[in-house]
């Protein structure tokens, strides 16, 4: 009778492979306690300052760690949690909180939460009608390093001011006064002098010197101090914020972001409010807005096409000329890819020489042979002009890696294809048509896509060369005649003042799905080649 091989459970064999001991387990168990603990207070800490966005990441980073170390199924995972931490908050927060503030005022005037803008509002100071204005001179305690101040009225009387009590000189021991009626020497403490005070007045200016009712603090002058309140201070009953000075209430408005009076004045900083589709809808439907990006998206896509058409055509120029035999191939073909390989950057700020209508050697060249003035053409100045210019650039930078890639893909025909159309009759021209096109198009299809993408992407060519210039007149915001809409959304989050991140933000998910559509009717198309091919 044969006999019957039981085989292994797999549950148990795995069980078995990975033994866990006591000691083990209560090392992994401390070990969360301990990250768990530094998780909850970090994300005590954000929540305080109103991040929630980024306390919600790290929450379910902890979620997912806990599950990762504690559930015997995610045992693998073990190993990969370190990774899988940063690529959620390196690589997938970003997105999320970019989609976030799309449907944010986030921008330069509401870049903080609310917690925070009230914080900064309370930190502001004024000098009351009551207040008195003193000069002062700064000491510092020899052991402890804490700096207090003598203080000298505008009636001649003067004090001690530590960081909470005000001692006549009697008290502390002073020495005699000198011409400006201040103590040579105190007992325990250092007088600064006015460099040392200059060096150290950030942390001087922070502290409030003597009793509650009566602290003072420095002022932006020099050598004075006064007896300054807190100006604006947060009333949570009413959600408003109270001028003391001017005695004026700013209540927080949901829809804006700010606290504003009823006549509408307003304060700044404001905080951040959720906006809804606002940020999308001036995209699409305000004409202010519309003018610019029609114009700048025809532009954008314009340029991504003739750039790669252009790129590709030449490039493949090149490969079938040198796929003959030719003496030096290999050397011209090594000159011919230096444009792919020297850093973009210098390749950018050499062509914005060669191309300076003052003193460039295309402009030098061609004002002598058409005979025109200096600062003919226009390279920097005129749309149509830096247009030419970027689309030439760009073609430069690209051709030498459409050269390669082609040099591979006509490599992989078969000769005996040639030979075929060859013996049928057919000319150089309808051969490259009907052969060597669509059989090479099929192979580099993909790359074109992911070409047009990256050239529709393109902000170096464009920043570098002339910052999307010349700008265009009459617009409600800042654009240039060759913006695409990458550099246009650069500008609105990071240049000429702006800072509107939520509306840039909105833009850059409109690139997103726009890249999208595209990509999508590309590969459809490349499909439809395929399958004609084959």
């Amino acid at each position: 009778m044969a006999a019957i091989e039981v085989q292994p459970d797999k549950g148990q064999s795995s069980r078995r492979e990975r033994p866990t001991t006591l000691t083990g387990s209560l090392l992994r168990i401390l070990g969360l306690i301990i990250f768990d603990a530094f998780a909850l207070f970090f994300i005590y800490l954000l929540l305080s300052d109103g991040y929630w966005p980024l306390a919600g990441i790290i929450g379910f980073i902890t979620l997912v760690m806990n599950y990762i170390f504690l559930a015997p199924n995610a045992y693998p995972m073990r190993w990969m949690s370190p990774g899988l931490a940063f690529m959620l908050l390196i690589s997938v927060y970003p997105i999320l909180f970019t989609v976030y503030i799309s449907f944010t005022n986030f921008g330069a005037s509401n870049l903080l939460p609310k917690v925070q803008a009230i914080e900064v509002l309370g930190q502001r100071t004024f000098l009351p009608e009551t207040g008195a204005t003193l000069n002062y001179t700064v000491f510092q305690n020899d052991e402890t390093g804490e700096y207090a101040l003598w203080l000298i009225g505008a009636d001649g009387n003067s004090f001690f001011a530590t960081l909470d009590d005000e001692l006549e000189a009697d008290a502390i021991g002073a020495g005699a006064l000198d011409a400006d009626g201040v103590p040579s020497t105190i007992p325990g403490w250092t007088r600064l002098t006015r460099a040392q005070t200059v060096q150290n007045i950030t942390a001087i200016s922070q502290t409030s010197f003597g009793r509650e009712e009566t602290a003072v603090q420095l002022t932006g002058r020099l050598g004075q101090a006064a007896q300054l309140q807190q100006r604006f201070v947060h009333d949570e009953e009413l959600d408003a914020i109270v001028d003391r000075r001017d005695n004026r209430t700013y209540f927080a408005n949901a829809e804006t972001g700010f606290f504003t009076t009823e006549d509408g004045q307003t304060l700044t900083p404001g905080f951040q409010v959720v906006v809804g589709l606002q940020n999308y809808q001036r995209f699409l439907t305000d004409p202010s807005f519309r003018g610019p990006l029609v114009r700048i998206f025809i532009w954008n896509v314009v340029f991504a096409l003739l750039s790669v058409l252009f790129s590709f055509a030449l490039g493949l120029m090149i490969a079938i000329v040198f796929g003959r035999t030719m003496p030096g191939q290999r050397v011209i073909k090594s000159l011919l890819i230096i444009p792919f390989a020297v850093p973009q950057v210098i390749t950018l700020l050499v062509w914005r020489g060669i191309l300076n209508p003052l003193e460039g050697v295309v402009p030098n060249m061609l004002q002598s042979v058409f005979n025109q003035p200096v600062g003919w053409p226009p390279f920097f100045a005129d749309p149509i002009w830096v247009k030419v210019a970027l689309i030439v650039i760009n073609v430069w930078l690209a051709y030498p890696y459409f050269m390669l890639i082609s040099s591979g893909a006509l490599q992989a025909i078969p000769t005996d294809m040639y030979e075929a159309a060859d013996i049928d009759g057919a000319s150089a021209w309808q051969a490259f048509r009907g052969l060597t096109l669509p059989l090479l198009l099929v192979a580099v299809g993909p790359l074109l896509i992911s070409s047009f993408t990256v050239n529709f992407n393109s902000f170096n060519v464009i920043y570098l060369f002339n910052s999307g210039g010349p700008p265009m007149v009459g617009t409600a915001l800042p654009a240039g005649h060759s913006d695409i809409l990458i550099s246009y959304v650069y500008n609105l989050a990071f240049g000429r003042g702006l800072a509107l991140y939520g509306y840039a933000s909105a833009i850059t998910i409109m690139i997103f799905f726009m890249m999208v559509i595209v990509t999508i009717f590309q590969h459809r198309r490349m499909a439809t080649w395929e399958e004609t091919t084959n």
